[in-house]
């Protein structure tokens, strides 16, 4: 049985995600940063997959915590297929370059991009001992050219950094059967993070070209995608995943 090792796959776009790894047939690792409520009413929605499903408190921007969280995983399933860095901080006020504290800018640094490297150098090992290995990344639309993003400076200065270091990882890896990929969410806010495509389509988004809003299902059904035994042709990619929205030029 394929395992999966996602980042804060407890809400979100990341429960989207780490549900459709469950139904697809892979154990999962899950891990989480505090909310204890969640992890107890998704325990009782997800009971049935008991056996292959495993909570980890983890605050991915502590090296230790996520060293030992890999180490948990991979004593209780024995094996790590695929990672999933779903966890990602962001700094939802509108603010330059110059206005954000050191902590904050640390900390976008740190969760978006130091703690894929650490990630990585725990689980890259792992991949290669078992010649199969799948790593996605997220980034967002345009990341793939290195725009500049006005009030975003911190997290896009991370993940434009992060698909430099997935295109490497990418070429370095592939002998030993390991793919790295990116995947770009549009503009999926609230709700929408969690919900499927067909409650999205009763609602319409006139601010995406699709005219429905982006979904976590969406999301999810990219990464399952770029999973596939049969998809290591695709590698070092930076797949949108948009709707056709243009996320960065809609705030100039």
């Amino acid at each position: 049985m394929r395992h999966a090792f996602i980042t804060a796959g407890t809400k979100g776009i990341g429960v989207q995600v780490t549900e459709s790894l469950l139904l697809a047939g892979y154990s999962v690792s899950v891990t989480y940063r505090s909310d204890q409520n969640v992890i107890t009413a998704l325990r009782e929605k997800w009971k049935a997959y008991d056996e292959k499903l495993q909570f980890i408190q983890v605050d991915v921007t502590k090296k230790e915590q996520i060293y030992e969280a890999v180490e948990n995983a991979f004593e209780r399933f024995g094996r790590i297929d695929i990672l999933v860095n779903n966890a990602g901080p962001y700094v939802f006020e509108r603010k330059k370059l110059v206005d954000y504290s050191e902590e904050e800018w640390y900390e976008m640094t740190e969760g978006n991009l130091s703690a894929v490297y650490h990630l990585l150098r725990k689980i890259v090992p792992i991949m290669r001992k078992q010649q199969f290995g799948r790593i996605i990344t997220y980034g967002f639309q345009g990341a793939n050219s290195a725009p500049g993003w006005i009030y975003r400076s911190a997290y896009a200065a991370a993940k434009v950094g992060l698909v430099s270091l997935m295109k490497t990882v990418s070429i370095e890896e592939a002998e030993y059967g390991i793919t790295a990929n990116m995947v770009c969410p549009g503009n999926i806010l609230g709700e929408m993070k969690e919900a499927t495509i067909e409650e999205a389509r009763v609602h319409q988004d006139h601010e995406t070209p699709i005219g429905r809003s982006g979904t976590g299902e969406d999301i999810a059904r990219a990464i399952l995608f770029l999973c596939d035994e049969n998809a290591d042709m695709v590698t070092g990619t930076v797949l949108e995943v948009t709707g056709g929205v243009d996320v960065i030029n809609r705030y100039r």
